[in-house]
């Protein structure tokens, strides 16, 4: 018959394997999706959601803007980004004239009869027009490529075709891809990368996620992703572990009738 000293010691024993296994099956903290914003020529602020690993296929972000001119409107979508002073173009799923494709959406307080009912005014008026729209990002389509060598593309804001050529309006975010095959965690694939820098009157661009990147982005560097419980959540296990080989260290010596050197 196993003596008291024995059963504590062998239940000290199976507390530490279970704690151990318990500390080594804690999950890893998950990455916060990173999301971007930019400062345009005349101070607009433009800010999506997700502008880091996106998931190839398309995904919906959310884009804002504040401090726009409301006499001026313009498109909001996911473009070629050509450089600074020239038009951001051709756009993945082209120009959505209808509202329907999600492609992209045009912000106007004043817009041609035709666009009535169409363009979303903006909110807010003179030269502190502000929007909130939903907004289909991908990849490619028949025409456009962003995961191509040299080929850059970024969710933007420029004048509407009432404008030409004026680039007053244009804000660009940079934006990467995961894989065709990834729900948007930004593991592996091409990536539409971000241009060199950009002088202030094209748009400028600023981090606003933590860690690596991203958000995106943020535009000029990509904003990134990371979390603030995997530091925590490996100290305590580790404390966990710690505690229990001191109580089966302890048990053991109870055990042995030894007592430890003053």
């Amino acid at each position: 018959m196993a003596s008291a000293s024995g059963l504590r010691g062998h239940g000290v024993g199976c507390l530490l394997v279970v704690v151990s296994a318990s500390a080594l099956a804690l999950p890893a903290a998950p990455a916060a999706a990173a999301g971007g914003s930019a400062t345009g020529p005349e101070g607009q602020r433009l800010t999506v959601s997700r502008s880091s690993g996106l998931a190839a296929a398309g995904e919906t972000v959310t884009v804002t803007g504040s401090g726009y001119n409301t006499e001026k409107g313009v498109y909001v979508a996911f473009c070629v980004d050509n450089g600074a002073g020239k038009t951001p173009t051709p756009c993945v799923g082209g120009v959505d004239m209808s509202g329907e494709s999600g492609a992209s959406v045009w912000v106007s307080s004043n817009p041609p009869s035709y666009g009535e009912g169409l363009a979303k005014p903006y909110g807010g008026s003179g030269h502190k027009g502000t929007f909130s729209v939903r907004l289909k990002v991908r990849a490619k389509d028949a025409n456009t490529d962003c995961t191509a060598a040299e080929v850059t593309c970024a969710v933007i804001t420029r004048n509407d075709h009432t404008r030409g050529g004026d680039q007053s309006q244009t804000v660009r975010i940079p934006v990467t891809f995961g894989t065709a095959g990834d729900a948007g965690t930004g593991t592996g694939g091409a990536s539409a990368a971000p241009s060199a820098s950009t002088p202030a009157a094209a748009g400028t661009t600023e981090a606003s996620g933590t860690g690596s990147g991203g958000s995106g982005g943020s535009d000029g560097s990509m904003a990134s992703t990371g979390s603030g419980l995997a530091l925590p959540l490996g100290l305590s296990a580790a404390g966990l572990v710690a505690a229990g080989t001191g109580t089966w260290f302890w048990a053991r010596r109870r055990r042995t009738g030894t007592t430890p050197a003053n």
